[in-house]
Order: C-alpha cells, then structure tokens, then sequence
C-alpha cells in the first residue's frame, strides 16, 4: 500500500461566476451582477489553501484545473496573483498542467497571451455547438463566428495544448448535424476534444422545461458516427466522452480517473484526500453560494461538509472513476489507491466478467465495449 503522499495530488479550484447560466448547467455557477470582486475572492481561495496545507504537507502538485462558471471573466492580472500565491505555498511538479476553462464570448487576443503568460498552459474551450441555432437554445452567449473567433485567438496567443467541450443528442439535432459540428471542431485541430451527449439534470430549466431531444437509437447511431469521424482524425478514445491526439490526455482529468487526490478550494469546490495510515479516504465540500464562501473563509467555516469513506463505500467510488477509461486500470492501482486487497471484489469482478462487461489479463481490468455501452449497469456489480 503507498503512503497518502505518493498517491497522485491536484488541485481543483473553483470560480463561480458566470455571464448567463445556461439552461442545460447543473455546475454551481451564478450569473454575474456588477463587479465580480476579483480580488477579494482570490484572497479567499489562498486563505482556503492555507487552511487546507496541513493535510498535503510534503505532496507535489501534479496538475491544477480552473473550473466554473467563467474562470476566463477574472483578467489576467488577478490569474497571476493567484498563481503567484500558489507558488509561494506549494511543490509545484517540473510538468505541472496547469488548465483554465474559457468561453468563447469572453475571447480577447491580449487577454489569452496575458494568461498563457502567467503559466496557464492549456485551455479548456467550452464550444458545445457551432450551429447558432443550438447556441440559442443552449444558452450560450457567444456564436458560431465567435466560437471560431475564440479557438483562432488560443492558437495565436502560445495555447499548443487546447481543448473544446462539444455536446451532441442536442435539441431536435440530426446524425449530419451532430457530424458537421464535430468536423468544425477537428478543423481546429484541438490536441484534445470533450464530446458529450446532453444530459438532462435535475435543478436545471431543462429539467422543468424539456427539450426534444433524440431517441436512444438515434442518439447510439449518432455517436456511433461521431466516434468514427474522431478515430479516422487521429483523436484516440481514452475514457467515455474524453478523445486525444498522442500524448495529450487531461493530466487532471485522469487522476481523477484513476482516483487519485485532489484538494478542491473556492465555493462549492470538492476534494478527495487520502490521509493517514491506514489509509483513510476522505471526501470534503465548501459552501455554493458565493457570498457565503466569502463570509465564511474569513471564520474558517468554509467546509459545507466531511464524510469519510468506509470500506464497503470504496469499491463502487473507485470503479464510479476507474471503469470510465477505455484502458481500465491496473490491478495494483486498487489496492494503492483503496488501501484494499483486490480479493475484496473478487466475487463483483467475476460476475461482471461472466456479464461480458468487463475484461483482464494478468495487469489490467478494463470495460468491455458493452460495459463502456452499459457503464450504470456494470457499476451496480460493486455496489455496497
């Protein structure tokens, strides 16, 4: 079993303001109304930090992901303060990936070199559709020119490592539609693509409001199709939704896969940390809203909430994330990661197997094509 410290460490941080909240979004974003006080909250993210230090004392950040809402809305000089502070409090890893999501309607020229000036080295584009229509019904603020627009400006401003989140099964969209979209995305030649179907989830206008949206058949063949575009365009399937060029995976994205740690700061933010011996895993959450955060960072009564994860918890958490890579994991990964001996799912594992959702050899286990197909009904195998 490793000890806490050699377990993977990344830091999520979050920024919960947005321009408009988008009817299909679930995230803990809202709408920005006057100012969004940068530096106030970035003060509030370093003091969360500090709170936090002496659970990853003596771990190394591997890589850092900027999440919302509209990270891409704070200016490049409050990015530079925040990662100044960073710096001053952690081990940054020599090939830190260190990720800012960006919408195309917050695009500047000098704007996108000033952040990759700073050391953000790979952005995460959210797309979604270049068709205006879709943009409309999806909420988006920014357009089909400007989604080009957008991605033009990354390349031009350093960005080599650059992401688009595309969605399809999107409202009334046809197979030739979902097609067209992902082409665009191709032609501009992303190192990494984020294809996701629309789902609808619960808390969300869509959810009080359906769209049409297209049948499971329609929705298989459709990204069926989209997978053969990607495949023919050189982006390899790494995990459900998550496609790449050689050598361009999510650093981030895959320890979270493969459950590694991660401190979580800023409202809503989550973490996942391993501590102690024997291992103890345990999952933390900040206050949403953002006031709140802001009030209450300054007491240190930030945490929303704990709860330590129990053995029989641990199988499921583990595969929720594991079983979400075309690759699978290798077998040591669980015991390290669980504190766990594999032959406490040795009964799951081969019920899943008989199943035909899932496959091995003598390193691995990995999903079959029908248990990535069937991944909700594969996971029930290791429920407590």
């Amino acid at each position: 079993m490793q000890e806490p410290t050699a377990i993977p460490l990344s830091l999520y941080i979050h920024f919960p303001w947005c321009v408009r909240k988008c009817p299909y979004c679930d995230f803990n974003s809202h709408e920005a109304k006057g100012v969004i006080p940068e530096r106030q909250y970035i003060d509030a993210l370093l003091s969360d930090l500090d709170d936090a230090l002496p659970n990853i004392w003596g771990r190394s950040i591997q890589s850092i992901f900027m999440g919302g809402g509209t990270p891409s809305l704070f200016s490049p000089e409050s990015m530079d303060y925040l990662l100044s502070g960073l710096r001053s409090r952690l081990n940054f890893s020599p090939s830190i990936e260190t990720t800012m999501e960006a919408n195309p309607g917050t695009a500047e020229h000098g704007k996108f070199s000033e952040f990759f000036a700073v050391g953000i080295n790979r952005l995460s584009i959210g797309i979604q559709s270049f068709d205006d229509g879709q943009l409309q019904t999806l909420g988006r603020i920014h357009n089909r020119r400007e989604a080009f627009r957008a991605v033009e400006i990354a390349h031009a401003a350093g960005f080599e490592n650059l992401n688009l989140d595309l969605m399809f099964g999107l409202p009334k969209q046809t197979s030739a539609q979902a097609l067209a979209d992902l082409q665009n995305a191709i032609d501009l030649e992303p190192t990494h693509l984020s294809h996701y179907q629309l789902t609808i989830e619960p808390n969300t206008f869509f959810y009080h409001q359906p769209p049409l949206v297209p049948d499971d058949d329609q929705l298989f063949e459709m990204q069926q199709q989209c997978q053969t575009l990607l495949a023919d365009r050189d982006y390899t399937q790494y995990e459900v939704s998550a496609y790449a060029r050689a050598g361009q995976q999510c650093q981030h994205n895959l320890n979270y896969w493969q459950f590694g740690d991660y401190l979580g700061i800023g409202a809503g933010a989550h973490s996942k940390l391993s501590l102690g011996q024997p291992l103890q895993i345990t999952r933390q959450w900040r206050v949403k809203n953002p006031q709140d955060y802001l009030d209450k960072v300054r007491h240190r009564q930030h945490l929303g909430g704990e709860h330590v994860l129990t053995p029989a918890d641990l199988p499921v958490e583990f595969m929720l994330n594991a079983l979400r890579l075309v690759q699978g994991f290798d077998k040591t990964i669980f015991t390290e990661r669980t504190g766990l001996p594999l032959e406490a799912i040795e009964t799951p594992l081969a019920q899943a197997m008989q199943a035909g959702l899932l496959q091995q050899d003598t390193q691995r286990l990995w999903p079959s094509s029908k248990g990535l197909h069937f991944l909700n009904e594969l996971l029930q195998y290791f429920m407590p």
